[in-house]
């Protein structure tokens, strides 16, 4: 029969095991530190008042009323009845968007880095946070919204012109006794 080569383990000393559990704690806690400071920042949405039915997606046009404020409350820009793309609008804001529905009313927080980041806009400094008072009115899908349009032209054109257009001249009376 063949022996193993036996490698003979040293023996711990008194408090060791303490020191491997405390250093195996320090490095859960170290990267749960880097962890959560790599997180990308996220978009605060508190409900005001329930919506209804689906969420907007990144093929609507949603309309909105909003009021859109700096951290100190100085309101930058305000709007009502605004038909926009959630497209064209800045990431926190169409991150936003997709987590209301219709008829609802919000606050939203966009952190800097989902806003205009160190650049600013406008009267928006660089790395400002903002705040949004959001009423989503209604969205529609691109492609429907279109169809609408396209129907109420061919309306418009079968009862007589576009909107603004002249009314055809009508016959002029018949005068009684003429001929």
């Amino acid at each position: 029969m063949t022996e193993i080569t036996r490698v003979p383990l040293q023996p711990l000393s008194k408090g060791s095991v303490s020191k491997i559990w405390l250093g195996t704690l320090v490095a859960v806690l170290v990267g749960g530190t880097v962890a959560v400071a790599a997180r990308p920042p996220l978009v605060g949405v508190k409900t005001l008042k329930a919506g209804e039915g689906p969420n907007p997606t990144v093929a609507d046009l949603v309309m909105v009323n909003y009021v859109g404020k700096l951290d100190n409350g100085t309101v930058f820009d305000q709007n009502k009845n605004v038909v926009m793309q959630m497209q064209g609008t800045i990431p926190g804001f169409a991150k936003a968007l997709a987590q209301t529905q219709r008829g609802g009313k919000y606050l939203v927080k966009i952190p800097a880095k989902l806003a205009y980041g160190d650049k600013g806009a406008g009267p928006i400094p660089a790395n400002s946070n903002l705040t949004f008072e959001l009423e989503v009115i209604d969205f529609r899908n691109r492609a429907e919204l279109e169809m609408q349009q396209r129907m109420m032209e061919r309306m418009s054109r079968a009862q007589g012109g576009a909107p603004g257009a002249e009314a055809p001249a009508a016959e002029a009376p018949a005068v009684p006794g003429a001929q």
